[in-house]
């Protein structure tokens, strides 16, 4: 009887033993499967800070490189601006030195005819026959104006316009389209024989000269500072909307050259209204 009974408790222990040591396999699988979770979230924790560390240094690297783009197209713009504002500069510049010139040349002539009148009142005590030339007389053409070759009788009439000697100037540059009519500077003497009646304020006459170069040479380089020249003889004409139309032309056909930026001010003039 007690064999049997300590052979029943033998064997109940056996089976407990073997009842507990899947058990303990099992917690220590699920011990080391926490364990490699809780390394995994540390490693994409770590992994989570580098990604946000090198996105923030990506918004930095983009910022400034944005900012440095911002920085050369503004660079580039006032660059731009300064080249027109200059180039403006220098065409007024042009022209003011162009008027200085024609003044120095009235004034030259005025010294001239003081000079000859002066030297003539000895002549005249001594030779009281002598006649006097008559008032308003026009100047005699320069001789050797038109000399061997087109470029020296071009720069002739011009030198007239230059010093202001207005009839001078026009008549040279007619005779100079007569004489060398396929001369490729014949477009520039038509340019300045409306220049010399713009400058002597002969509108009318300008006007005419301006629509004589427009029609008969329409490839000239002259053209943008014609169109804009006819703006500003319809302008001074009282012809305020064809000189809109001329001026708005000069700024859409030829919109880079320095007639347009001339042209876009003196629009701005026309469209300020009156007070």
């Amino acid at each position: 009887m007690i064999r049997h009974c300590g052979l029943f408790f033998a064997v109940v222990l056996l089976l407990a033993f073997s009842a507990t040591q899947p058990i303990e396999a099992a917690n220590k699988e699920h011990q080391q499967m926490m364990a490699d979770i809780r390394m995994l979230q540390q490693q994409n924790t770590r992994l989570q800070a580098q990604l946000a560390a090198v996105a923030r240094l990506l918004e930095s690297v983009t910022a400034r490189l944005e900012e440095q783009a911002a920085v050369n197209r503004k660079a580039f713009a006032d660059q731009k601006t300064l080249a027109d504002v200059m180039s403006a500069d220098v065409r007024v510049l042009r022209e003011k030195i162009d008027e200085s010139n024609v003044r120095l040349g009235s004034l030259s002539e005025e010294v001239e005819a003081v000079r000859l009148a002066q030297a003539a009142v000895p002549a005249a005590a001594a030779d009281p026959s002598a006649a006097a030339a008559p008032p308003g007389t026009t100047p005699a053409p320069r001789p050797g104006g038109f000399g061997a070759s087109p470029s020296q009788a071009f720069e002739t009439a011009r030198s007239d316009y230059y010093m202001g000697n207005w009839s001078l100037a026009i008549q040279g540059f007619e005779s100079f389209m007569k004489t060398f009519p396929k001369s490729d500077l014949t477009d520039d003497a038509q340019y300045y024989i409306g220049e010399t009646f713009y400058m002597s304020g002969r509108f009318p006459d300008a006007l005419t000269a301006y629509n004589a170069l427009i029609e008969r040479y329409p490839s000239s380089n002259t053209l943008p500072d014609t169109y804009y020249k006819r703006g500003m003889a319809q302008k001074a004409l009282g012809q305020l909307p064809q000189a809109r139309e001329s001026l708005s032309f000069v700024i859409k056909t030829y919109p880079s050259s320095d007639a347009a930026f001339l042209a876009r001010q003196a629009l701005d003039q026309l469209n300020v209204p009156k007070k």
